[in-house]
């Protein structure tokens, strides 16, 4: 099963200039549920209150397609699950899918969350296995999962096995620098999709800072990713996230994927022009298959 995961609420929100109030939210996570998408991210509970407003109204939503999911980090490295506010706030969002992010870059567990690798290990599966014993479909998000790999692969699957371990179905690769190149993302996915049992979904979340986010998310495809993330017309912070417009576009018209309802890509152009619409962004009349001057060209 393939599934496009939405993150324009979350990751998206974090561009340069764009800022969605919680109605706006809702708006949004509607056009992406009548888009198609499988999951929508609508955000960090806990971390502000308009997030809070989001997840307590969008449950009144009727939502056909896509299925909400908060986003939250592992507990403190000096905690348990079990006190952490974090992981409270991931549960009083009252969603049926949490992703949760942690560290799998040796480098940042010493030295951003100041731990040692075995403790590290230690909150990844126990956070893991508090939010699935409470029902909750969890998603693992390996922060700076590329650059820990090809720094020490080891102890980067490791992370993923303890991750596993705490009950999470679904392992997403996070390029979070978006420095890594097309060869380097499909060996690294070939090498993870292989590492696991088939029913371990291994997935790719990218950003853009050195322009191949699109290419690297298809590679990813290539190699035996089916979950995809991405940010509608690739808002994000920095040089922005994964166009989910023109990789789904991709996958369909050109790897000959539906990851979407039969039919609904004709709906691609105005999901595009009314997000940018209500993130109040010009619309970039030269982006892949939305844009107005797409297929526009001059003779001669």
């Amino acid at each position: 099963m393939f599934t496009v995961y939405d993150t324009t609420l979350r990751d998206g929100t974090q561009g340069e200039g764009i800022g969605f109030t919680a109605t706006d939210k809702l708006y949004v996570a509607e056009l992406l549920d009548d888009f198609g998408v499988g999951m929508i991210e609508g955000g960090w509970p806990g971390s502000n209150p308009k997030d809070a407003r989001f997840f307590k109204r969008v449950r009144k939503l009727n939502l056909k397609h896509a299925r909400v999911a908060a986003f939250g980090s592992t507990c403190h490295p000096k905690h348990t699950p079990a006190e952490d506010d974090n992981i409270a706030a991931l549960l009083a969002a009252e969603t049926p899918i949490v992703t949760v992010v942690g560290k799998t870059w040796l480098r940042h567990v010493v030295n951003v969350i100041r731990t040692d690798a075995e403790n590290n290990l230690r909150i990844i599966e126990e956070s893991m296995r508090y939010l699935s014993d409470a029902g909750r479909e969890v998603i693992f998000d390996g922060e700076h999962f590329f650059d820990g790999f090809l720094d020490d692969s080891e102890y980067s699957l490791r992370t993923l096995e303890a991750a596993v371990a705490g009950g999470a179905k679904s392992l997403v690769l996070c390029d979070t620098n978006g420095g890594m190149l097309p060869w380097q993302v499909g060996q690294v996915i070939r090498t993870v999709r292989d590492h696991f049992p088939a029913e371990i979904t291994v997935g790719v979340h990218v950003h853009n800072d050195n322009g191949c986010a699109i290419a690297n998310t298809l590679e990813a495809v290539h190699h035996g990713a089916t979950h995809v993330q991405g940010t509608v017309n690739g808002y994000g912070e920095r040089c922005g996230n994964a166009d989910i417009c023109a990789i789904v576009a991709n996958l369909e018209l050109k790897m000959g994927l539906q990851v979407v309802p039969e039919g609904n890509l004709e709906k691609l152009t105005e999901l595009s022009r009314l997000v940018s619409e209500k993130a109040n962004m010009p619309h970039a009349r030269n982006a892949p298959f939305v844009g107005r001057g797409a297929f526009a060209h001059k003779g001669g």
